[in-house]
């Protein structure tokens, strides 16, 4: 390799690192912003100062000590949970259905997977709503978790990983007169836990972080997740309280957080399998 081109790839290189370091700082920013907030009492937090000084933890006293808390971190893990269990008991046996069965109507099936893929869950929100109402499930457990029980993400990349399993390990299970129900449990499921991890990323993710169905299927805080409770707490209980507020989020992130850096290696996985199906 000659010097002008070891030259151009440092520079290159300098330059995406360049790059990947100010926008890892634009999107931390936020987050220290928040942090910062937290741990700051009240007249300091809008004082123009971006330091670390009068350190508190009195924020974080009067945000737990003003809602059930714990409470909402049970009622997000269980909703989050039975929510990825749902999609995990409905995506696996959908996507080796689209992936290895053949029958009539399977491309049309395939098409409604894409189209329930890119339409956002808002257009439907009032429909679900309807329905969980007339059979008395809003303001429940269960009106949280029914209408994502179900995901055209999951099952799309289900099948499509399943497309990557040889198909010689199915025709040698049907040799073996395995039936449907035990070829997803003994071939499929051994064979797609990569993918598996990558709904599990997702699908936690974001029904943590949901705060849009929450607020339109509960009408009291008696099954509240996290996010939900912050909203209240922050129109009702703190008022103008920032650091209280800040401090709320901050206990909201935590989870997540802790989550990410005992499972990156998991997520980075799923990010990159997912990738792999566009």
């Amino acid at each position: 390799m000659t010097a002008p081109r070891r030259t151009t790839d440092v520079a290159r290189l300098a330059a995406t690192h360049g790059v990947l370091a100010a926008g890892a700082v634009v999107t931390l920013f936020p987050f220290y912003v928040m942090v910062r907030s937290a741990f700051t009492p009240e007249p300091y937090i809008l004082d123009g100062s971006l330091g670390l000084s009068h350190l508190t933890l009195d924020n974080f006293v009067a945000a737990w000590r003003a809602a059930p808390w714990g409470r909402y971190y049970l009622d997000s893990i269980l909703v989050t949970g039975l929510i990825f269990l749902c999609q995990l008991i409905t995506a696996v046996p959908a996507g080796y259905a689209l992936a290895r069965l053949r029958f009539r109507g399977r491309s049309v099936l395939f098409w409604g997977v894409l189209v329930c893929f890119i339409v956002p869950p808002q257009v439907v929100a009032i429909p679900n709503y309807v329905l969980l109402a007339r059979v008395g499930l809003n303001d429940s457990i269960a009106g949280l978790v029914l209408p994502y029980a179900c995901t055209g993400f999951g099952i799309y990349l289900m099948r499509q990983f399943i497309l990557s399993i040889p198909q010689s390990l199915f025709d040698a299970a049907r040799l073996d007169h395995v039936g449907p129900i035990a070829m997803v449990w003994r071939v499929v499921l051994p064979n797609v836990k990569p993918a598996i991890l990558a709904l599990a990323v997702f699908s936690v993710i974001y029904n943590w972080n949901d705060l849009f169905w929450p607020s339109v299927i509960l009408r009291t805080n008696a099954h509240g997740t996290v996010p939900y409770g912050i909203s209240l707490f922050s129109s009702q209980e703190s008022g103008s309280n920032y650091g209280a507020q800040t401090a709320a989020a901050t206990l909201a992130v935590i989870p997540l957080l802790l989550g990410f850096l005992a499972c990156q290696r998991h997520f980075v996985r799923g990010l990159a399998i997912a990738r792999g199906l566009d």
